[in-house]
């Protein structure tokens, strides 16, 4: 059975940072294009970040240059290095795996994160 599982998340003061893990199973890891998704209640989904089988990666205008997404094969894991956290960060975060635009989407449960001013 698939699964992806989030943890890092947290609660944090404005300027402060957190360190995001995703750890996938069921899936051959190495395939797959993986991402992070954050969700508000009162907002649509918004990516965050996103990284190709070949570690190429994209981001989200709001977050580049502050978060930094890595991935290691060997381990299954997915990474979001979040640094100067901004209020308009808080929403929980999920790890998000396909094939590269192919179809076979999954997702994990989520982490929440919190940033106070």
């Amino acid at each position: 059975q698939v699964r992806l599982v989030e943890s890092g998340g947290g609660s944090v003061q404005s300027g402060g940072s957190l360190t995001l893990s995703c750890v996938a199973s069921g899936i051959p890891f190495s395939e797959y294009c993986l991402g992070w998704v954050r969700h508000v209640e009162t907002k649509t989904r918004e990516g965050v970040a996103g990284m190709g089988r070949d570690g190429r990666t994209a981001y989200e205008d709001s977050v580049k240059g502050r978060f930094t997404v890595s991935r290691d094969n060997a381990k299954s894991t997915l990474y979001l290095q979040m640094n100067s956290l901004q209020t308009e960060d808080t929403a929980v975060y999920y790890c998000a795996a396909d094939l590269c635009a192919n179809g076979g989407i999954y997702w994990g449960q989520g982490t929440q994160v919190t940033v106070s001013s």
